[in-house]
């Protein structure tokens, strides 16, 4: 059996796993807030603890973490931990410990994901042997690769969210400065990610927010984009557009660095929660306007990810491919 993780900044999944080729079958799942643990470690003692874990056979855990992976050991880029691979197995007598990037975790769920866990805003028309393109907002931005090495589909992690932010119009270019003036450099993270809407948030607001939102607030991501989708605050609505167009470039931005010919995929959690906004034609649009490259673009498909769970599911594929 596998525990697998998908261990995020502000919640972590843990599901244990039975290894079935090729769409490893969940045993179990919980969801635990990230910050309520000292470590990793003390996480899984908690997990499996829990009724429907304890007594199984556990021989393999298999992590996906919010930030970059050097050799053997992770620090989690929005929380201070720092896991230890050689740690956890001892701790846990477990056979082996890997772990990956989480948006590299996530891209191991993308070839074994069904019709009913993808929303497709364009069809295209994927080539076979084609790179693939994964893109995922939430308490962070995550993007990776899926390499396509004859006919093998090889995952890769980057740290893209970290690039520089590139505005293409006025009212970018007023959201770089306002950027600059705070944290010194604009990171694409800075627009695109639940802090990134609040960043936007402040940008359009001249004037009190007139839904009330406070952008200081926990849950102001989701408050912002509630009240642009329910159409009750002007400066929440061009908040939540300037996210959409920015989020659909730098998905463009994404599939001419890697030639996605084989598809490009939306995951986190921000996407199925403002998909009347993703399906407008502007995240599309602002995806396709990449001149000379306008014909390319439209052949590649484009499909957001609706599975919470891929980050976990793709965590598992890895661990059971051990």
């Amino acid at each position: 059996m596998i525990i697998a993780g998908d261990v995020g900044g502000t919640s972590t999944r843990l599901g244990l796993f039975d290894s079935v080729p090729p769409r490893p079958r969940a045993v179990a799942v919980r969801v635990f807030a990230t910050r309520d643990f000292a470590n990793l470690s003390a996480m899984v003692t908690a997990f499996i603890t829990d009724p429907a874990v304890t007594g199984a056979s556990i021989d393999t855990g298999s992590f996906g973490v919010a930030g970059p992976v050097v050799g053997d050991t992770a620090r989690l880029t929005n929380v201070n931990w720092r896991i230890d691979t050689g740690e956890m197995a001892a701790a846990f007598r477990w056979k082996r410990v890997r772990l990956l990037n989480d948006l590299q975790a996530m891209a191991y769920a993308v070839p074994v994901l069904t019709e009913s866990e993808v929303h497709t805003l364009q069809e295209g028309e994927a080539l076979k042997g084609g790179n693939i393109a994964l893109i995922a907002a939430g308490t962070g931005l995550g993007e990776a690769l899926l390499h396509n090495i004859d006919g093998r589909i090889v995952p890769s992690a980057t740290e893209g969210g970290h690039a520089d932010y590139a505005a293409r119009n006025d009212r970018e270019v007023d959201l770089m400065r306002d950027l600059t003036s705070r944290y010194g450099r604009a990171e694409v993270e800075h627009v695109i990610s639940g802090h990134g809407i609040t960043n936007i948030h402040r940008v359009t607001h001249r004037a009190p927010c007139e839904a009330g939102v406070n952008p200081d607030d926990r849950d102001a991501p989701a408050a912002i984009a509630g009240s642009a989708l329910e159409r009750r605050c002007p400066g929440c609505i061009a908040a939540l557009d300037l996210f959409v167009d920015a989020y659909g470039a730098e998905a463009g931005n994404l599939a001419l660095r890697s030639l996605s010919t084989g598809g490009v995929y939306v995951g986190g959690g921000i996407a199925p929660k403002i998909l009347p906004a993703l399906t407008t034609g502007a995240f599309m649009d602002a995806f396709r306007s990449k001149a000379p490259f306008e014909a390319m673009l439209r052949k590649m498909p484009v499909r957001i990810i609706l599975n919470a769970e891929a980050g976990l599911l793709g965590a598992a594929v890895y661990g059971a491919a051990m």
